[in-house]
């Protein structure tokens, strides 16, 4: 691994420093989010951040020129989010947005919609979701059920997606329908984008533990998409979800907070009995531990970013990243919170360290283990794809979809 910039990469870091310095404000101890999860100043924030984002230049940097980008690299892309890390920003509400429908539409769509939809979601004018997941599906997303059947030049959608972040502010969604249930689970599938606003759709948001509704369920009843609105071929729709997938992997590799510095710089704040926290020396074991992984995993991401400098296409060990960070994530916030004595069970932003950034990350966590692939998902994808083991006897692999058994049978 080469852990220096290139010439080229040193420049665009310094110009991105530059940039982020004039236009954003610097993250001060204990202050990580300008806005939370729940809040309704976060979409027109996110909105805004993306605008001036575009405006500078530093939006879509990877993407064509054509469509809005810079036409830079990949890794430059990475190096600009690795220094946005620094600053006060918006969470990562275009997350779907950039790191899925746009690689997938930049694959499938026709010249006319790349020109309609990429610039547009680049500046921030259209944010995406994700119609994936499913109630009967669990982490199988070729179990998927929701019906399209083609009537002329529509497709009619029946069916349910669950789990959808952001739904319920979304502009616009890609969708994996069943459109052939004789065919085997993973070649009956067919891949849609379509507008949130249209007929038939319904959202219910999920209630949270944390109070906010961050997931929704969705329900789309006799939705007519148009067939220009298909991605990839009829029944193709898994190779199109995996293009979809592979982006969310590397898209997802920068963990929220807190990690290991927001945890090292509360230790430093909080007073227990005999001192600050972190000169207890079972304080200093857990730091050291988390200190560790997350040099693992700083590692791992220079692999990731030592490939693309090269070229190359990504391997499958970012989701070591993944896995080990959101675990992480789910530790240092618990760790916060007994750190804080019975100050921690209070949820009052303007009170708390952090902005309660401890508390909600304790009560978000379980999702972000499911999220971009659950913690059982991503065991196999490293068992299978960087360890070499034998994969899962999957026996339903060739069987038409209509003759799996249910739990009904």
């Amino acid at each position: 691994m080469d852990f220096n910039d290139t010439p080229e990469d040193a420049e665009f870091r310094a110009e991105a420093r530059a940039w982020l310095a004039e236009n954003a404000e610097p993250k001060a101890p204990g202050k990580v989010y300008k806005y939370r999860r729940g809040e309704p100043e976060l979409i027109p924030a996110a909105r805004e951040w993306e605008r001036k984002k575009f405006e500078g230049g530093f939006s879509g940097i990877a993407l064509p020129k054509e469509y809005g980008g810079r036409g830079e690299t990949r890794l430059q892309q990475i190096i600009f989010a690795e220094e946005e890390t620094n600053y006060l920003i918006p969470p990562p509400i275009f997350s779907i947005s950039h790191g899925m429908a746009v690689p997938t539409l930049l694959a499938y769509a026709t010249e006319e919609q790349k020109q309609r939809y990429v610039p547009a979601t680049l500046r921030g004018d259209e944010i995406w979701c994700q119609l994936f997941s499913e109630p009967a599906g669990g982490s199988d997303l070729a179990g998927l059920r929701t019906r399209s059947v083609r009537e002329g030049d529509e497709w009619v959608i029946n069916g349910q997606k669950i789990w959808t972040s952001g739904a319920h502010y979304a502009d616009m969604a890609i969708l994996v329908t069943r459109s052939d249930p004789d065919a085997p689970k993973h070649k009956g599938l067919t891949y849609f984008f379509l507008d949130m606003k249209s007929p038939g759709i319904e959202i219910r948001p999920i209630k949270q533990v944390s109070g906010f509704s961050n997931f929704n369920e969705v329900f789309m009843t006799d939705l007519r998409i148009p067939d220009s609105q298909r991605l990839g071929d009829v029944g193709q729709g898994w190779q199109v979800a995996i293009t979809t997938l592979m982006n969310e992997r590397v898209s997802s590799g920068v963990r929220p907070a807190p990690d290991f510095e927001d945890i090292f710089q509360l230790t430093k704040d909080i007073e227990l009995e005999d001192g600050p926290a972190i000169a207890d020396t079972a304080v200093r074991e857990k730091l050291a531990d988390w200190y560790i992984k997350a040099q693992g995993v700083k590692l791992i991401r220079a692999r990731l970013m030592t490939a693309l400098s090269r070229g190359e296409r990504p391997g499958p060990e970012n989701s070591i990243s993944k896995l080990v960070s959101s675990f992480r994530r789910q530790e240092i916030a618990h760790f916060g919170m007994d750190l804080m004595d019975m100050a921690g069970g209070m949820m009052d932003p303007d009170t708390m360290p952090s902005r309660a950034l401890y508390q909600q990350a304790l009560l978000d966590a379980p999702g972000g283990r499911i999220a971009a692939g659950s913690d059982e998902i991503l065991r196999n994808i490293i068992s299978e794809r960087v360890l070499g083991l034998p994969p899962d006897i999957r026996v339903d692999k060739e069987l038409p979809f209509n003759q799996l058994p249910t739990g009904s049978e």
